[in-house]
């Protein structure tokens, strides 16, 4: 019997967009399903490694880049977003063409706008129903949740009750019918491991934000005591920066098996607030510290949040101190908020 075969498509914006699809995409071949991998850049480079035996394809590049100042990154978001519109357009074109060449029956895409097809069921994953842009928030929420209606249905990595790790970037004040909540997704699991690192810093994002996050933790950390591990969050790079302390280990990036047993033997994580860490720092029950992404109020509310519910401390990127994550002690840390994915069910769709 012919498997059937879904396209799964990610956005190239970090490594999370790609990160969550991982659980997902198992999921998908121990269901009998042959999955179809679609992205670019890192995020596409990432689904490669983990997932060599899988056909592939190259979407075009919406060619996020954030400004150096925070403060205008909405406005260049916007002054960026008639090629990202026209990215959408050519994606859309692609998934139709990918669609007839390798017969697809069906499309789950996280954030992908444009790949989707009007005679397949296709899925939109996201944890933004509410899209947080300051002033303009309500509009760049309808504008979103005008392009998720053109799917048939939306996954949402979370739980629907208040017990949750999205707050209200996840939550409606009614619920639709086609929007369904499919539990926090992580590629990793706990295991209880002898502590090797006091920290890991993992480093991510569009640059130039992810540099110069980089460049301040390599200065506040380059006489260290403690043991510690960065993962610069650079696939295709083979240059890593040399440092006289044998303390502080830096890597490029560690994939599967060998980054969760890093994750699982680190005592506190250092990272941005990014919705796929938090989602994999609470399945791994780790204490972190966050430095939100300047002017990404995403980042910024989930660090917020996490810090009142007394979860996780943050800062301001211009503001870290090592003497901040003496306050990890005061935190109770990220916690398994439970709710299982039941794949059976959402795959029916198919």
């Amino acid at each position: 019997m012919r498997r059937k075969k879904i396209l799964v498509a990610a956005l190239n914006w970090g490594l999370g967009h790609a990160a969550r699809c991982i659980p997902i995409i198992h999921a998908l071949e121990q269901h009998n399903f042959e999955p179809v991998l679609a992205s670019d850049g890192n995020a596409l480079l990432l689904l490669e490694k983990e997932f060599p035996h899988l056909s592939s394809f190259e979407l075009p590049s919406y060619n996020v880049e954030y400004s150096t100042n925070g403060s205008t990154l909405k406005w260049k978001m916007m002054w960026d977003s008639p090629r990202i519109l026209k990215a959408i357009k050519e994606e859309k074109k692609l998934a139709k063409k990918l669609v007839e060449d390798y017969n697809l029956s069906g499309i789950i895409s996280d954030n992908r706008f444009g790949v989707r097809y009007k005679h397949l069921n296709c899925v939109f994953i996201t944890h933004q129903l509410n899209v947080l842009s300051g002033s303009t928030t309500y509009f760049s929420s309808k504008i979103h949740q005008k392009y998720i209606r053109k799917f048939d249905e939306c996954w949402i990595p979370d739980a629907p009750g208040s017990k949750n790790l999205s707050g209200i970037l996840g939550h409606l004040g009614k619920r639709a019918d086609a929007i369904k909540y499919i539990g926090p997704l992580s590629r990793f699991k706990k295991r209880d491991l002898p502590v090797k690192y006091k920290f890991l810093i993992l480093l991510s994002g569009p640059e130039p934000q992810r540099s110069l996050l980089e460049e301040i933790l390599l200065k506040k950390f380059e006489n260290t005591s403690e043991k510690v591990l960065m993962l610069r969050g650079l696939l295709g790079e083979n240059f890593t920066p040399s440092l006289d302390n044998k303390n502080l280990v830096i890597e490029n990036y560690k994939f599967g098996k060998e980054l969760e047993e890093v994750l699982n033997s680190s005592e506190n994580i250092i990272s941005r607030s990014g919705y796929t860490s938090i989602m994999d720092f609470a399945k791994l029950e780790k204490k972190a510290f966050f430095i939100p992404t300047p002017g990404q109020f995403e980042q910024e509310y989930l660090a917020e949040r996490l810090e009142n519910l007394g979860i996780a401390p943050f800062c301001r990127q211009d503001k870290f101190e090592l003497s901040l994550l003496k306050e990890l002690k005061d935190y109770k840390g990220l916690k398994d908020i439970g709710g299982t994915s039941h794949f059976r069910e959402l795959f029916a769709l198919f």
